[in-house]
C-alpha cells in the first residue's frame, strides 16, 4: 500500500494494489480495509488539486490555515453532546449511537499499519476527506450500515472530490448490483449519488464545527442536497430481493 509523498509533495498511483483490493472487496463486502487501500492507491494525485481549490476559496483557505484534525473534534464526547435537537450534529450523534461507529474507529481502520501521522498539507486533506465521510452519510441520508448506502455515497464522493478511487469503487458496486439484482436499479442509485454530488455545494470547504450546529433540513437546503428517489427505489428492490431469497431458502 503506497500513500507517500516526495519532497515536492507529489503523490503516485499504485494501480496494481488498487486492483487487488477491488478483487478482495468483491469477494468480501465487509473488508473495509480494502476500501482504504483503493483510496490510498488511486486518490493521491487529486489531493494537490483539491488543496489548491480549497485555498482558492475564502472559507476553504480558513480551514487550511487552521488545519483542524476533525477526528479529534469528532472524538470529543463533550463536543458531540453539545448539539441541539434537529441539528446536523444531533443527527450525527444519533448516527454514532445507532451504528456503533466512531471517528476514531474510522481513522484506525484507514491505518492498519499504525503509521505515524504525516505532517503535510496533502496528507491533512486526505484525513479531512476521511473524517467527513460519516458526516456526508448524515447529510445525504445514505445509510452507512448497508452496502447500497455506501455505494451511493461513493458516487456522491467522486463528484465532490474527483478521486479516481471513488470512481473505481462506484463502477465495481454498480457491476455487482447488476449481477446480483439482474437490474440496473443499483447502478441508477449510484449514478443519482454522483449527480447529487455534482449539484451540491463543495462540502470540503465547509466549516464543520459550525455546520454541525445548523438545523439539518436548513443545512441540506443551503448546500443543495436534494432528495434521492432512485436510492429509495433501490432500497425497496434490495429489500424485496433479500426477502424473496430468504423465503426461497426456507
Amino acid at each position: 500500500m503506497k500513500y507517500s509523498t516526495t519532497a515536492s509533495g507529489s503523490y503516485k498511483r499504485d494501480v496494481p494494489a488498487a486492483l487487488r483490493a477491488v478483487r478482495a472487496l468483491m469477494r468480501d463486502a465487509n473488508a473495509t480495509e480494502q476500501v482504504f487501500i483503493i483510496m490510498q492507491s488511486l486518490n493521491g494525485p487529486v489531493l494537490p488539486v483539491n488543496l489548491a481549490r480549497l485555498i482558492g476559496t475564502e472559507a476553504g483557505a480558513r480551514q487550511v490555515y487552521r488545519r483542524t484534525e476533525l477526528v479529534e473534534r469528532l472524538s470529543d464526547p463533550a463536543f458531540i453532546a453539545s448539539f441541539a435537537p434537529d441539528t446536523v450534529g444531533a443527527a450525527y450523534r444519533a448516527f454514532l449511537e445507532r451504528t456503533g461507529y466512531s471517528a476514531a474507529g474510522l481513522a484506525e481502520a484507514s491505518n492498519p499499519q499504525g503509521r505515524a501521522l504525516v505532517e503535510h498539507p496533502h496528507a491533512w486533506l486526505g484525513r479531512r476527506i476521511r473524517d467527513v465521510h460519516d458526516l456526508w452519510h448524515v447529510l445525504t441520508g445514505y445509510q452507512a450500515n448497508e452496502p447500497l448506502g455506501e455505494a451511493c455515497l461513493v458516487g456522491f464522493s467522486f463528484a465532490q472530490t474527483r478521486g479516481k478511487g471513488w470512481a473505481v469503487l462506484g463502477a465495481a458496486s454498480a457491476l455487482k448490483g447488476l449481477k446480483e439484482m439482474h437490474s440496473l436499479v443499483v447502478a441508477r442509485a449510484i449514478l443519482e449519488g454522483y449527480r447529487r454530488g455534482r449539484a451540491a455545494a463543495w462540502l470540503l470547504s465547509e466549516d464543520y464545527e459550525m455546520l454541525l450546529h445548523e438545523p439539518l433540513d436548513a443545512a441540506r437546503a443551503r448546500l443543495g442536497i436534494g432528495p434521492a428517489p432512485a436510492y429509495a427505489r433501490a432500497q425497496a428492490a434490495v429489500a424485496a430481493a433479500t426477502q424473496a431469497s430468504g423465503t426461497a431458502s426456507a
